[in-house]
C-alpha cells in the first residue's frame, strides 16, 4: 500500500512517502519533512548540576531561568 504525504495531498500533487520512512512514523516526503523541521526553533540549556535538555517553548524557558527556582535558599 503506498502511502501519500500529507502536505503534497493538501496542494493537489500525490507524492508518495518513501516506505522505510513511512514505517520509522512519518507521513511527509523528504522535502516537505525536511520545511516543517527548519519552522521548529529550539535551544539546548544546560541545567546546573544536571545534564541538558533541549527546549521548544518559550514558556519552559523562562520556569526554567525563574530566579528561585528548585533552591533551598
Amino acid at each position: 500500500m503506498t502511502c501519500f504525504c500529507r502536505v503534497c495531498v493538501t496542494h493537489g500533487m500525490f507524492t508518495p512517502v518513501e516506505p522505510r520512512r513511512h514505517k520509522a512514523g512519518f507521513d511527509t516526503c523528504l522535502p516537505c519533512g525536511e520545511r516543517e523541521a527548519r519552522q521548529v526553533k529550539h535551544t539546548i540549556v544546560p541545567m546546573h548540576k544536571s545534564n541538558y535538555i533541549v527546549v521548544s517553548d518559550k514558556t519552559l524557558l523562562t520556569e526554567l531561568t525563574r530566579p528561585g527556582r528548585g533552591s533551598n535558599h
